[in-house]
């Protein structure tokens, strides 16, 4: 047996991490009678999937087996912080209702909040590290100055979202894991778009609803709220950052979904455009829910997708597009280019990135504890080209969540 308080090679962690993520990932979907034969090196790992995954909450109810004592602590504790994070949430969350409907603006509380909101999880089950909320643009300004009236100033903006925190609040956030303690961040968009991997896929129109009322309000159907999860899964897919939770977010709501709802997504005269990025997210899914999506709904998403993305994403697997991913790679999801146009210039954007990406790059090196305890996050470009072209680079992210956990064990 290995010893749990030393980190193997990258090449040793990479088989670990391949074999522990696809049967955690099994485990979620379908739970096994027995705990999987680990070594306590394996099970260390396996606490690092699990947080970095955010399924330690959900795999604590739903495993029929225990495993050893430190890993079934691991994860009840994580379903307390769970649980008692999303009490708070869910009072930030009347609190921004209040403030919405006292100032006229119509808001949307996304994803995780929206899941919970049609009673798919229980209190405890699901990971939330912020409060994403949706407004239209004429609308930002008034929802800033309303959240800043609850405690939260603007300390951040990405071309995504703008990002809110708590203005009295600088203690720093639990090194691994859910934390009850941790700070409460809100993002604010007033668009739903991913990169993929150049240029904006925009579904906003088909996400916000119709006729809103002032106040936080639902999404128009349960098919707008998968037709934002597939887009989110999508864009993490493309740069590597999937995680377990997001596809059982999809095969929950999937077993919600009434056949006007697939239709929607995938029927003959759908109201909006072709999901062409749809495939990929969902084929996944399929593998570890087998009955969640109609075998009908995919036929008619695959047709939508491109040859090249569609035959790369059946030959990838769940470690090859998520955080489990141990390595740093030059030119991640450029199988999902359009066109050679969009091709060569998200090429061209990872070697050259611009003033934005750098600057995001400078935040995450001050701010981040994954960024700041890792030497890729201070190299100049120059040295990051040189790196992929001789060597193969642990990525930050997935190293911090690796050395935090084998440091709960020492």
């Amino acid at each position: 047996m290995q010893s749990s308080t030393a980190v193997p090679s990258p090449t040793e962690l990479h088989r670990s991490l391949s074999k522990v993520t696809e049967r955690l990932a099994r485990e979620l979907a379908s739970p096994s009678q027995a705990a999987p034969d680990w070594s306590e090196y394996e099970w260390t790992i396996a606490r690092a999937v699990a947080a970095m995954h955010g399924i330690s909450p959900l795999l604590s109810r739903l495993l029929p087996w225990r495993g050893p004592r430190t890993w079934t602590a691991f994860l009840d504790e994580q379903r307390t912080h769970t649980r008692a994070r999303h009490w708070r949430i869910q009072e930030l969350l009347r609190s921004i209702d209040r403030k919405a409907r006292e100032t006229g603006v119509a808001a949307m509380a996304l994803k995780g909040a929206a899941l919970h909101q049609l009673g798919l999880y229980e209190a405890g089950d699901r990971p939330m590290a912020d409060v994403d909320l949706l407004v239209r643009p004429p609308d930002v300004q008034r929802t800033a100055d309303f959240l800043a009236s609850l405690g939260f100033r603007q300390s951040g903006r990405t071309w995504k979202e703008r990002i809110f925190t708590p203005a009295d609040d600088d203690s720093a956030a639990a090194e691994f894991g859910e934390h009850a303690a941790n700070s409460l961040k809100i993002e604010l968009h007033e668009r739903i778009c991913e990169k993929l991997p150049l240029y904006l896929t925009d579904v906003s129109e088909s996400i916000f609803p119709p006729r809103p009322t002032p106040g936080l309000n639902g999404y128009p159907s349960n098919a707008s709220l998968m037709r934002h999860l597939v887009l989110h899964a999508a864009g993490s897919m493309a740069f590597q950052g999937l995680r377990i939770l997001q596809l059982h977010d999809i095969a929950l709501l999937a077993g919600s979904m009434s056949d006007a709802d697939w239709k929607e997504i995938a029927g003959p005269g759908r109201p909006h455009p072709p999901m062409w990025w749809a495939y990929p997210p969902l084929e996944l899914t399929s593998r570890y829910y087998e009955a969640a999506v109609p075998t009908s709904v995919l036929a008619a998403l695959r047709e939508d997708c491109r040859f090249v993305l569609r035959a790369r994403a059946a030959k990838k697997s769940l470690v090859e597009v998520s955080y489990s991913y141990l390595w740093v790679k030059a030119f991640p999801g450029i199988e999902w280019s359009q066109s050679i146009g969009e091709l060569l210039g998200f090429a061209a954007s990872r070697v050259r990135p611009n003033a934005m990406h750098m600057d995001q790059r400078k935040r995450d090196a001050a701010s981040q504890t994954w960024a700041k305890q890792a030497e890729w996050s201070r190299l100049s470009q120059g040295r990051r080209i040189l790196r992929w072209l001789t060597s193969r680079q642990t990525r930050p992210a997935t190293m911090h969540a690796i050395n935090a956990a084998f440091a709960r064990v020492q």
